[in-house]
């Protein structure tokens, strides 16, 4: 497949410049789970380079979005309905200690960050932008992990989150448009719901926002990926299970 590249680069070591320009590219669906990552044509489109793209394609696979085929290479990793399962459980769990640690000492400096994200998510409500509204959701997110203060918590995260089917949830919305204006509308009403918590340092609302935020991604799993429903409901039970004794 035909992908653009050239500008996606910024300022950082090369090797985590184009990993982070892949990164986008396939959280926005330009790349599709199994398509091959091919070292030579994405050195070509980027202009650098074997070595550094063989570097970013590493930081690929070790942080779970891509797979590593022997003697074929690299590609964006498919997932079974067990992986998906899995990922939907831990992230449940995770989402809800990023939000608890957040709440507890998130900064001026990052609650503006969300500020700003949610800002610009108010811009892009059409079909098209859908890209970069899941990019804008990720970034979210990814704020408040930050937020948590925990390195070890912030990594963990990351490879769950890279490890979540977000953007074949939103593939259900192109072949779906009607879903547009309410799935919208639902993300924003969730993350702002999740932002309040947060500023007003309410640790306990922080936690149940979030868990209802990723409950509703849940039936979407259920819905439109065919995730049978019995196996969401145990990683659900679980999940609560493990939050409530954590308290």
């Amino acid at each position: 497949m035909a992908v653009t590249l050239e500008k996606e680069l910024t300022h950082k070591p090369l090797k985590e410049e184009i990993y982070d320009a892949l990164h986008r590219q396939i959280i926005a669906g330009k790349y599709k789970p199994g398509d091959w990552l091919r070292q030579d044509d994405i050195a070509t489109q980027m202009g650098v380079s074997m070595t550094p793209v063989r570097e970013a394609l590493d930081l690929l696979v070790s942080t779970g979005l891509a797979e590593r085929v022997p003697y074929r290479g690299v590609q964006v990793r498919e997932m079974s309905a067990k992986d998906i399962t899995d990922a939907y459980g831990l992230r449940l769990i995770l989402e809800a200690l990023t939000a608890r640690e957040a709440a507890l000492h998130i900064t001026p400096e990052q609650i503006s960050s969300l500020e700003k994200i949610m800002t610009e998510m108010k811009k892009h409500v059409k079909l098209n932008d859908m890209s970069q509204e899941r990019q804008l959701s990720r970034e979210f997110h990814s704020v408040i992990a930050e937020a948590s203060g925990n390195s070890l918590l912030v990594k963990l995260y990351a490879v769950v989150a890279n490890a979540f089917p977000d953007w074949l949830l939103y593939e259900a919305v192109f072949r779906k448009p009607e879903l547009l204006a309410g799935s919208v509308a639902q993300t924003y009403e969730e993350h702002t719901a999740i932002m309040d918590a947060l500023v007003k340092g309410d640790a306990d609302k922080a936690v149940q926002k979030s868990i209802e935020h990723v409950l509703d991604s849940g039936k979407w799993l259920e819905e439109y990926l065919n995730i049978p429903a019995e196996s969401l409901r145990e990683k659900e039970k679980l999940a609560t299970f493990m939050i409530e004794k954590s308290k």
